[in-house]
């Protein structure tokens, strides 16, 4: 007797490791972070950034992201950004970072800056030669508003993500603060200043716009 032939399963469909923004790629290695910042998407339900959804079923490992690439040059820059923290994934970041730049890709880094307090030592140094950029989410003026919108995990994060700010210019050229106008409380004017003594630039960005 014959048996009638299992219906054909429908593909699984990949997540997005890679999510290519005008001429800029993003790499999207992790979905854990150190803050759950009240205005960020994925907090508020999303995951989506222009037409990708980030979600991530596992993490991907070196091979399946720098697959996900392809030719580094073929990009102005790629970007470690997704609904995660890059730096809690720093050993996959650096072996990454490492291979576009030995194949002339230009490499930034957008950070929460408290990667060297959740990996409990100065990860600024390992960087040198493989970050050309970093943009560090400084988000705040002060401790109280900081902790209000981004809601830290970590103690002393306000305080670690200043010192980043201050010690990366040594090991990275181009070094961008960054905060949101629009969240309550927040003083743009005074986060710039702030940036500017730590000697790094400063980055006004919009509340709910995204990449």
């Amino acid at each position: 007797m014959s048996s009638t032939p299992a219906a054909a399963q429908p593909p699984v469909e990949q997540q997005t490791v890679a999510y290519a923004i005008d001429d800029r790629l993003y790499l999207n290695i992790t979905d854990r972070c150190t803050l759950t910042c009240a205005f960020c998407p994925k907090t508020l339900g999303s995951r989506q950034v222009h037409d990708y959804d980030l979600t991530l079923d596992h993490r991907p490992e070196f091979a399946e992201v720098i697959a996900a690439i392809g030719d580094p040059k073929a990009y102005a820059e790629i970007v470690f950004c997704g609904y995660g923290e890059p730096t809690l994934r720093l050993k996959l970041l650096l072996e990454v970072a490492a291979w576009i730049k030995e194949r002339g890709g230009r490499v930034r880094l957008n950070t929460d800056g408290l990667g060297s307090l959740a990996n409990k030592r100065d990860v600024l140094p390992e960087m040198a030669g493989l970050i050309d950029a970093v943009s560090v989410s400084l988000n705040a003026q002060s401790p109280d508003v900081y902790n209000l919108h981004c809601q830290p995990t970590l103690p002393g994060a306000y305080q670690a993500v200043l010192a980043f700010m201050q010690e990366a210019p040594r090991y990275i050229p181009e070094v961008t603060a960054t905060a949101i106008d629009g969240l309550e409380g927040v003083d743009i004017d005074a986060c710039a200043r702030l940036a500017r003594m730590c000697g790094a630039r400063f980055r006004r960005r919009e509340l709910d716009v995204v990449g």
